[in-house]
């Protein structure tokens, strides 16, 4: 019987979201193979993470695209971007506490290509006065990611309802990050 590599992948990443300590056992067991099927596949948990981290990287650049950051005012780009982003945040929040493995490492280019075009949107939002030029556009991309965890974590904890994912994170940025007139 073949394997669905997307599969296997997928039920990785929804265990790993919810329980980020999961053993590649516990993997196997949630994606309905075996501990030697998973490691055919994955030589252990780094080729694992690599797998789920180039899983990530489509599905954010996935979201970025459908959110058409170029479109309209960049407030409005944000908050589609925090829509369209909203079903990968588990494994987002996932990945980015995953990092300190490849600490010392160039970052992967899929991330420098969404961070660029992020940036590039708070930039654009920098320059037509709609956001505050204070705070650079990598801080408010980073500021983004971070958001971005924090909300699919409370969530996932059961502390703050799912419907609320989009309006905690773009209230709090975007209530930071707009520019005020001044009195």
């Amino acid at each position: 019987m073949a394997v669905d590599r997307d599969h296997v992948l997928r039920s990785a990443a929804a265990l790993l979201t919810r329980k980020s300590t999961a053993t590649m056992d516990e993997v196997a067991k949630a994606a309905g193979i075996s501990r030697a099927t998973l490691h055919r596949h994955f030589a252990g948990r780094d080729a694992l993470v690599r797998a789920l981290e180039a899983l990530g990287i489509a599905e954010c650049e996935a979201a970025v695209d459908a959110a058409r950051l170029d479109d309209g005012p960049a407030s409005d780009a944000v908050r589609r971007l925090v829509r369209e982003v909203e079903s990968a945040a588990g494994l987002l929040a996932f990945l980015y506490t995953e990092n300190q493995l490849f600490e010392g490492e160039e970052q992967n280019e899929g991330w420098s290509r969404i961070d660029g075009r992020i940036a590039a949107l708070f930039r654009r939002g920098q320059q037509d006065g709609e956001f505050r030029i204070d705070l650079t556009p990598a801080w408010l991309t980073e500021a983004l990611f971070g958001l971005l965890a924090s909300g699919a974590w409370v969530v996932q904890s059961g502390k703050v309802a799912p419907k609320d994912f989009h309006h905690m994170i773009v209230e709090l940025l975007l209530g930071g990050a707009l520019r005020r007139e001044e009195s």
